[in-house]
């Protein structure tokens, strides 16, 4: 599997980066930030992406807002966001459009090696991959706005 891996983090990129290659798999492209993140996986065409939520340079949305937008340029493009957050707003709006191809794990939660590669190859075949704590967020946010959905 070719991965594309977008994270702020240099420990966590990586290590990202390491492990992915041990087992197997070529990361094309490890970024700092989203800036490239379109352009990268036009160049490389990788199986999957996997991009933080939060980075550089304003530290908010633009791991997000890159995944969002390029899963509108290339329909469908498997991306798994690997955060601290559940940043509720953007998880609908990415699931909301089609839900083949995406996963949302929260790092802190990731406790298992195997899991995780297990969940980026789910999401590389098209499945999904949502940590419990993404749904629970996401369904508590239909039970309070249920006209925004």
């Amino acid at each position: 599997m070719r991965v594309v891996i977008a994270e702020d983090s240099v420990l966590l990129r990586e290590g990202l980066t390491r492990l992915l290659t041990e087992f197997g798999h070529e990361v094309v492209a490890a970024l700092p930030d989203a800036t490239e993140l379109l352009p990268t996986v036009n160049e490389h065409s990788p199986d999957v992406v996997v991009t933080d939520v939060r980075m550089p340079p304003t530290n908010r949305d633009e791991g997000v807002r890159a995944a969002i937008d390029l899963r509108a340029e290339r329909t469908g493009f498997p991306v798994v966001l690997l955060s601290q957050y559940v940043e509720e707003r953007y998880a609908v709006e990415l699931l909301s459009s089609q839900t083949s191809g995406v996963g949302y794990l929260l790092k802190q939660r990731v406790a298992d090696v195997r899991d995780f590669l297990d969940a980026l190859e789910r999401v590389a075949d098209g499945g999904t991959a949502l940590d419990p704590e993404v749904v629970a967020q996401l369904l508590a946010r239909a039970r309070r706005h249920p006209q925004d959905e």
